[in-house]
């Protein structure tokens, strides 16, 4: 298994995305993202792609993991672990020693255990308020 960075294209982003069942947006949308995304992070067995994730960030304080999809035969099989490892040392190799960032993210109800595992916190805690989005069309 390899990781791939910053060669994420847009005709690949959609066919991961929509591999885990999402509805996709448009390949303007996508390109346009991925044009402003602070790195992107895609998962191959040999040369199939098998799974992505994209950072989007600040650069100095925050971070947001976004569209962390690994293709349903890969899932349980190491794939995620990989890719949040590497956006994790990217981050570290880009942000200047002794600074501390912060990790955000909204997960689906059925990745919070995988999350949990590699140190994140769920929302609300006893010190902070809920994770929130809202969509605007």
């Amino acid at each position: 298994m390899t990781i791939k960075t910053n060669e994420l294209s847009a005709g690949l982003f959609l066919r991961l995305y929509t591999s885990v069942g999402w509805e996709p947006p448009g390949i303007e949308q996508v390109q346009t993202a991925l044009k402003n995304t602070t790195a992107t992070f895609t998962a191959y067995d040999d040369n199939t792609p098998v799974g992505m994730v994209r950072l989007i960030g600040d650069g100095g304080m925050s971070f947001y993991i976004k569209d962390f999809a690994v293709v349903p035969e890969y899932q349980s099989k190491g794939v995620g672990t990989l890719l949040l490892n590497a956006l994790e040392k990217y981050i570290k190799e880009n942000i200047k020693p002794g600074w501390a960032v912060s990790l955000e993210l909204i997960s689906s109800k059925n990745a919070v255990k995988f999350y949990q595992k590699h140190g994140f916190e769920e929302r609300p805690c006893d010190w902070d308020g809920p994770g929130m989005f809202n969509m605007i069309r």
